[in-house]
């Protein structure tokens, strides 16, 4: 991956170097529109979720993704439907973009049988459709990395014409199992992308207060791989910076690491009074909004059309899973084999 300024010491060791990406400059008006498609579609999806949330509660925790739309969007855009994603715990959109039906993905987060999983989703992110790629994640956060690996393993062996995309944030990155995986992933030369959404919160302490550098991507050259900074408000700056690490990654050149710069706008949980930051109100206003950036390439007209359309997607998505049965106890036994 290409990166505007190399590390000093990466270029002593001859490691990959780590640096920011640039905004696609080039990126014509159909993947502009595309992309604000895609985070529009995201957005309605918050908001909707938001309200329902505080109109009626929710049975467990849903840790929103309001304002890094561009980070999911941009970053699943390049992928083909049989790559693998495995997505991050905040937000839908990863799944969403990846293909899965908007009334599915709302049916798992209110224990619908109709979602993927069979109502047994209820309460957080648990999405699954092998037929599209998307795999689902672990019960912990920091377990994609070596289920990532792993499937990622399966690919190089089958010699399969696949890429593993693998989300997470900034406090899953000091997970141990990421460097357990990064660097046998690197010696195989895995065909892996990880996709850091740095928000600048671990739940409650800032980023400053546990990391000792200022990007992530630092990391990346003591495994010999390209690590680059986008920013993760700029959907296109995102895709054009995963375009190239997908085509390395398919090209057998092993993983790169890609980390997004965004906001964290809403708590760590909806409902989360966040009492432990001062540096954004507590609302539904995002600074340097995704879709505003995107509004520079796309005609008005159109952007307002996809908004509508959007929005009346959310509300028939979010009719129809209210319209499925609830799981019962006879689920918790279901795919259960011993």
């Amino acid at each position: 991956m290409s990166t505007k300024t190399a590390k000093d010491a990466a270029d002593a060791e001859g490691a990959p170097s780590q640096g920011r990406a640039e905004g696609a400059t080039a990126t014509d008006d159909a993947v502009a529109l595309e992309a604000y498609r895609e985070v529009t579609r995201i957005r309605a999806l918050e908001l909707l979720l938001n309200r329902y949330v505080k109109e009626h509660g929710f049975g467990g925790f849903w840790h929103p993704g309001l304002g890094q739309e561009a980070v999911q969007a941009g970053a699943v855009m390049p992928l083909r439907d049989e790559d693998y994603l495995f997505y991050a715990h905040r937000g839908l959109g990863y799944a969403l973009v990846k293909g899965m039906a908007p009334e599915v993905l709302l049916g798992d987060l209110l224990g619908r049988t109709g979602g993927s999983v069979g109502g047994k989703g209820g309460g957080t992110v648990h999405f699954v459709a092998p037929e599209i790629g998307v795999l689902g994640q672990g019960g912990t956060l920091g377990s994609n990395f070596v289920l990532g690996a792993g499937a990622a393993t399966s690919v190089q062996l089958l010699g399969e014409d696949r890429v593993v995309a693998i989300f997470f944030g900034d406090g899953a990155a000091a997970r141990g199992t990421f460097h357990e995986a990064a660097l046998q992933a690197a010696v195989w030369k895995l065909p892996i992308v990880w996709v850091c959404e740095n928000n600048g919160w671990h739940l409650s302490a800032p980023f400053s207060a546990q990391s000792p550098t200022e990007d992530i991507a630092d990391r990346a050259p003591a495994y010999g791989v390209p690590g680059v900074v986008v920013d993760g408000q700029d959907a296109l700056a995102v895709r054009a910076a995963m375009q190239e690490a997908v085509e390395r990654a398919r090209a057998g050149e092993g993983p790169s690491l890609i980390e997004a710069k965004t906001l964290r706008i809403r708590g760590h949980y909806e409902g989360d009074p966040q009492k432990y930051r001062d540096d954004i109100a507590d609302g539904l206003e995002v600074p340097r909004d995704p879709l505003k950036i995107l509004r520079e390439r796309v005609p008005a007209k159109e952007a307002d059309a996809l908004d509508a359309n959007a929005a009346e997607e959310a509300e028939t998505a979010l009719a129809a899973a209210l319209a499925m049965p609830k799981g019962g106890p006879e689920v918790i036994t279901d795919g259960v084999w011993s």
